[in-house]
């Protein structure tokens, strides 16, 4: 069955932990769906690792749909939620709640909308789950702040900061989301804010005081090249190296003509000789 919010509420409730990573197209998302993969973040960090961008920013709303709808499509079971990019809400809460509108529409089978900020976005998230749609919330490291906060740094070190983000936290739950993210929170604070709230929180180097955990899929499994790996990224396969080897591999078969070989063609639907011999005198 397709999990709901209930359903993630109901884990939380059991103290069940809750497993979500990210994905960007429907071959890899019916893979996750199948391993059982609780939630799929359709996140803008497609910009980064889909796109080349150095970050989140230059992600349009229109891609983000596009990228959602191919990734519901696959997913019997995985609850999906699809990331707002940079500019679709910030505005007002009437942007907010109309580019939120249009991602469910016109992403069917996205089940929540992800925005990120904290005390002074929750007039949005108001508004958007007062139309009925799931929200699921972001606060500390908010990569679309980057330019802000100087860089992708651990938030809430020191009192001050720490009591900002638990703030935040707050304010998010209190507008009505379901969920929200703790991006590069100090562990100690990322399991006060899990005690302090009754909404999921989504750990993101913020510790397994969080009662879900996300990673970007292609840093779990080891698909980056050229960058340093996030100090919480776990790499549970080298898949990297091996679409490496298999890429190499095919350029040689290619090269020495060993593939295709006649095991890969259609040789009983061939014409005969003679038909051929024929086509190669008359033309």
């Amino acid at each position: 069955m397709k999990k709901t919010v209930k359903t993630l509420l109901d884990m939380k409730a059991k103290g069940e932990k809750i497993a979500q990573l990210t994905c960007y197209d429907y071959t890899t998302a019916r893979l996750m769906d199948e391993a059982g993969v609780d939630m799929i973040l359709v996140g803008d960090s497609l910009g980064m690792t889909m796109q080349g961008y150095n970050d989140t920013l230059p992600v349009t709303l229109d891609e983000m749909i596009v990228y959602g709808r191919s990734v519901a499509r696959a997913c019997k079971e995985t609850f999906v939620v699809l990331d707002m990019p940079f500019m679709s809400y910030q505005i007002s809460p009437a942007q907010a709640l109309e580019s939120a509108g249009r991602m469910m529409k016109e992403a069917p089978g996205i089940s929540a909308v992800k925005l990120e900020g904290g005390v002074h976005i929750a007039p949005q998230i108001k508004a958007i789950t007062e139309a009925g749609i799931p929200v699921v919330g972001h606060v500390g490291m908010t990569p679309q702040s980057v330019n802000a906060l100087g860089g992708f740094k651990v938030q809430g070190k020191g009192e001050e900061n720490a009591e900002r983000v638990l703030q935040d936290a707050l304010a998010v739950q209190e507008a009505g989301a379901f969920a929200i993210t703790l991006e590069c929170v100090p562990p100690k604070l990322a399991t006060l804010i899990t005690k302090k709230l009754d909404i999921i929180t989504i750990g993101i180097g913020a510790s397994n005081g969080c009662d879900a955990q996300v990673l970007v899929y292609q840093d779990m499994l080891n698909m980056t090249t050229g960058g340093i790996a996030p100090k919480f990224v776990r790499h549970f396969a080298n898949i990297g190296d091996e679409m490496k080897k298999a890429f190499t591999e095919y350029q040689a078969a290619v090269k020495d003509q060993s593939f295709p070989a006649v095991e890969h063609t259609y040789p009983k639907s061939d014409c005969s000789d003679e038909f051929l011999a024929s086509l190669d005198a008359k033309y």
